[in-house]
């Protein structure tokens, strides 16, 4: 069972669809914010892996027994030696800067790659080593600490404010250390050339569609998936579904869910915790997934996608990417529960292709991931000017 949605199943192990001409025998190194669970961002590098096999992993902090067997041997910062780290990361934040300072710059590769939505791309490469940053977003903490703050105690927000607005700093002056962006969303490399005046390509995240495939016949629930914290607004849409004859199934879990327990109406039933199968049966057989989050990409979008899911979804961050509007489902101008009942009133009586549906979706397969990335490390490689 699981909380993040899209997660492995049991057997985390290399599939038998990586094909030779993926792999690069580039020297890598592959650097990761931190690795203490598997979920969106530790899967794509777990792709990365695939693409150079033999790359060291470092990490501020690691956790081998939630990580597949291909990660396993990551190197962690000096943060793990102390006591609780592992459970209570985010607390730890404030010495990130100093555990990747510490480390000797990195030296006999051929490129430096990072895989950054919080420090990580503050590793220091050796001069003349390009360092391609595959940016899942600028430091969310630091750029949007209103949206973020529900992470910090209350009684330590105005301190955390304070102390976020000294990261922004450090946080811009890193990026010079960055050959290459490449942005998972083209909503974040918005944010890289807006926080950074740096220009990014966009390579979207890796989904697996070969897993999450249209099959059966759909019902007439709608679905939300997804963390049940602030800024993802499950809160918009359990209000939404107030009075409307639609059945609303919630999954996920977090610190709102007794909230949105007490104030749910009839019609709204929720799912903690989902394992894959259950997940795309769910995919399979729901009528749209309603999902206002400003999000940097969205993943359970595309993989609500590959599955033939139509999307509700807010007309701004990765949901612009991945939704066409009146093709593969419906965009929101505003996060409201009246634009969220509206686009549920709509999706109920009108039918999208679930072939158009699915043909979006494989945009974003894995294989199309770690063919861009090799060519966007190779092209580093080959031409390590900053750009």
């Amino acid at each position: 069972m699981i909380e993040a949605p899209g997660a492995l199943a049991a057997d985390h192990r290399f599939a038998a669809d990586g094909s030779s001409d993926e792999t690069s025998t580039a020297a890598v190194a592959i650097a990761h914010d931190w690795l203490v669970r598997y979920a969106g961002s530790e899967r794509c590098v777990h792709e990365l892996l695939r693409v150079f096999p033999d790359a060291r992993l470092l990490t501020a902090l690691a956790r081998p027994s939630a990580l597949p067997e291909a990660m396993a041997d990551a190197e962690p910062s000096i943060l793990q030696r102390i006591p609780g780290a592992l459970d209570h990361h985010e607390f730890l934040l404030p010495l990130m800067p100093l555990a990747w300072r510490a480390r000797p710059p990195v030296d006999g590769v051929d490129a430096v790659v990072s895989s950054s939505h919080a420090c990580a791309k503050a590793v220091r490469a050796a001069p003349g080593i390009p360092h391609v940053c595959y940016c899942h977003t600028p430091m969310r903490y630091a750029w949007d600490f209103e949206m973020e703050r529900e992470r910090f105690p209350k009684g330590s927000r105005a301190i955390a404010r304070e102390a976020m607005r000294l990261f922004r700093r450090w946080d811009r002056r890193t990026s010079a250390r960055v050959t290459r962006f490449v942005a998972n969303s083209t909503a974040v490399a918005e944010r890289i050339a807006r926080f950074y005046g740096r220009t990014a390509q966009v390579v979207p995240p890796p989904v697996r569609t070969d897993y999450f495939t249209p099959a059966g016949e759909r019902g007439d629930a709608f679905l939300y998936v997804g963390r049940l914290v602030g800024y993802k607004r499950a809160d918009l849409v359990v209000e939404a579904f107030a009075g409307l004859p639609y059945e609303l199934v919630v999954v996920g879990q977090g610190q709102l869910l007794e909230r949105l327990r007490r104030e749910a109406g009839p019609n709204v039933r929720f799912v903690e915790s989902v394992d894959d199968a259950g997940l795309r049966e769910l995919y399979r057989r729901s009528r749209a997934l309603v999902y206002p989050a400003d999000e940097d990409f969205g993943i359970v979008m595309a993989e609500a996608q590959a599955c033939g899911l139509p999307v509700i979804g807010l007309r701004n961050g990765g949901a612009v990417d991945i939704v066409r509007d009146g093709a593969t489902g419906w965009l929101i101008d505003e996060q409201s529960p009246e634009a969220v009942r509206h686009a549920v009133r709509r999706a109920a009586r009108e039918t999208l292709d679930p072939r158009d549906t699915r043909a979006s979706a494989e945009r974003f397969s894995a294989a199309s991931y770690r063919r861009r990335m090799r060519e966007v490390v190779e092209t580093a490689i080959a031409d390590p000017r900053p750009v």
